[in-house]
């Protein structure tokens, strides 16, 4: 997004804003405004603002140390009202604005302070809106640029145009396969340490760095767990989340024309994947070629999504296994995405993950199960699963909806729960100490309420307190704090959880 800058603002007609002093730098970005009476405002600031004052507790020898403070901070312009504390701006604000270079703004007493910020906040909401329409409008021609007969090349040079940047495109060995522009292969040799490094890595690995004073992205073209290149892209100013998006899908697109050559049905495939990545970061499914996929009937509705992770051979297996099964199971619209492959299903369809023919695979496959989610939501759905797949274990399932019935324990590694409740009530359970446990869980089931808690121990309110400061003094911590209640409890669920298991 490009923000608004001093001389935009200065533009609005309405406003009536006049410039004072330091218009060598009108043409600073503005990304905020701010409004503030304090001698001080900097340690609120975050720097590109347009700061309004009046200058209500500054004097004449206040201003050279203010606009000081001011232009250190970062701050684009300062704004000062007239017509209320001062009746013109001040002459030393003005010779101290000029002096560093701080852009000093009028605002006339007709102009309320609101006014200001209003205009702003529009200029920022239509560069921002502008910014993803373009950014929407980049995507598509991305994906035209890899259906093209040049395949990655096409999608290298037009990317380079898009994101203003130097693209190099490496075989899986470092070697140069494409530049855009045609001088960019010059990075070739100055990224070849780091394109080493991430070869040691694998196929997940990625890296941001900083190289010949401009920014480089780094990523592995590795759509099916097997990299088959390297997309670089460099330049000077950093990188904004649109324009990683936008490298993002550049990486999936340039993997799709990479891999035409080795067959039609792979090519089906990793068109999946970048329609997929497509999808997930928000893209209408109507603005995508997906005809040619076979997904027109399922993205007409809402979804399940289903995430699976396993060896990279077996991923691929279960791929083809999603593709060559009937309709009527109940899943389908396999691709890879992101090293891990995902199964878009039907919401109408029971739950369940695919399961491989024997033979087919060698390892255990995991999977994590989203909530029903509409297409336009594919994005959180895809979260969902990752969150899900996370919390099923090697070869284990799990199911989104059932990870707020687990509670926090079912989302805690076994040993390390075990391990942290063992350390945390050993003090408490010696021989001699037996009743100490009970007398804390049930303190806090009584959400600390003495009586209550005795009475359901059967012992008197001065016993339970007796016991309760011996808790703390076993523990050294005090009960009135509350991270010591909260891990006493997670602490308790887990020997529940444990007692519970023991019994099955």
């Amino acid at each position: 997004m490009v923000a608004p800058t001093v001389r935009t603002v200065l533009d609005i007609p309405a406003l009536g804003l006049v410039l004072r002093a330091g218009r060598v730098a009108i043409d600073a970005p503005v990304r905020w405004v701010a409004v503030s009476e304090l001698e001080d405002p900097t340690p609120y600031l975050d720097g590109g603002e347009l700061l309004l004052t009046t200058g209500l507790r500054l004097g004449d020898d206040d201003w050279t140390g203010f606009v000081d403070r001011l232009s250190c901070a970062g701050v684009s312009a300062m704004g000062i009202g007239v017509g209320l504390t001062h009746d013109r701006v001040p002459a030393g604000l003005v010779a101290a604005s000029d002096a560093v270079g701080l852009p000093l703004v009028e605002v006339p007493e007709p102009t309320p302070f609101m006014a200001v910020s209003r205009a702003i906040s529009d200029l920022l909401a239509a560069a921002e809106y502008e910014a993803v329409t373009k950014t929407v409008e980049a995507q598509r021609d991305l994906t035209r640029a890899a259906l093209a007969p040049e395949g990655a090349a096409a999608v290298v040079a037009r990317l380079s145009l898009v994101l203003g940047a130097d693209l190099v495109l490496l075989d899986p060995a470092g070697r140069l396969l494409h530049a855009a522009p045609r001088e960019a292969a010059g990075w070739v040799d100055l990224i070849g340490p780091e394109v080493e490094r991430m070869r040691q890595r694998g196929p997940r690995s990625s890296a941001a760095i900083e190289v010949a004073n401009a920014h480089v992205v780094l990523q592995p073209l590795a759509p099916a767990g097997r990299v088959r290149g390297f997309l670089a892209v460099a330049r000077t100013e950093h990188f904004a989340t649109a324009d990683l998006a936008l490298v993002n899908v550049g990486v999936a697109l340039v993997s799709l024309a990479m891999e035409r050559s080795v067959g039609t049905d792979t090519a089906r495939r990793e068109l999946r994947s970048a329609l997929l990545a497509l999808l997930a970061d928000g893209i209408p499914a109507e603005r995508l070629p997906v005809a040619g996929v076979g997904w027109d009937e399922l993205l007409a509705g809402p979804v399940r999504v289903l995430v699976a992770d396993g060896l990279p051979a077996d991923l691929l297996a279960l791929v083809e296994h999603v593709e060559e099964a009937d309709a009527s199971e109940g899943w389908r619209g396999a691709a890879l995405h992101d090293g891990r492959v995902v199964v878009l299903q039907p919401a109408s369809a029971l739950p369940k993950p695919p399961v491989p023919a024997p033979g087919t695979t060698t390892g255990a496959i995991a999977w994590g199960i989203s909530d029903v989610v509409p297409v336009a939501a594919l994005g959180d759905g895809l979260r969902q699963g990752r969150r899900a797949l996370a919390a099923a274990g090697a070869g284990g399932v799990r199911a989104f909806g059932d990870l707020a019935r687990d509670g926090l324990v079912g989302l805690v590694d076994e040993e390390a729960a075990r391990g942290f409740a063992d350390a945390l009530l050993g003090p408490l359970e010696s021989r001699v100490r037996g009743d100490l446990v009970a007398s804390v869980r049930a303190w806090l089931a009584h959400h600390g309420q003495w009586d209550a808690a005795a009475t359901t121990l059967g012992v008197h309110r001065h016993t339970l307190r007796y016991r309760m400061r011996r808790v703390e003094d076993l523990l050294e911590r005090s009960l009135d704090d509350p991270d010591l209640r909260a891990e006493l409890w997670v602490a308790l669920a887990v020997r529940d959880r444990d007692a519970t298991d023991a019994l099955d």
